[in-house]
């Protein structure tokens, strides 16, 4: 099982940019493919990036463009580049591990998940 741990959410403007880090341990995450997923208030939790282990991506209509996911595996860790983000970018960000090769968009295809950081753009 791999412990996964978000930070960087906060508060901005639209326009602005944030950096959201997911850090893992327990174990390398080399050999996972990574996702990161968002949850607004009385929402379903839906994908936003994915990256396989050898660096693929795959992103939502809604970010492309917008978003950039990447790893390093040095550090163990996953980020989630955001720019001219938008009031409806506002929801909680979680990361997620899931055990295999290739990207999935669906939160049942992952094994592992974080606590979750929170993202509030304002207008």
């Amino acid at each position: 099982q791999v412990q996964l741990e978000e930070s960087g959410g906060g508060l901005v403007q639209a326009g602005g940019s944030l950096r959201l880090s997911c850090a893992a341990s327990g174990r390398t995450i080399s050999n996972y493919a990574m996702g990161w997923f968002r949850q607004a208030p009385g929402t379903e939790r839906e994908f936003v990036a994915a990256i396989s282990w050898y660096g693929s991506t795959y992103y939502a209509d809604s970010v492309k463009g917008r978003f950039t996911i990447s790893r390093d595996n040095a550090k163990n860790t996953v980020y989630l580049q955001t720019n001219r983000l938008k009031p409806e970018d506002t929801a909680v960000y979680f990361c997620a591990a899931r055990k295999s090769w290739g990207v999935e968009t669906t939160t049942s295809g992952y094994d592992d998940w974080g606590q979750g950081t929170q993202v509030t753009v304002s207008s």
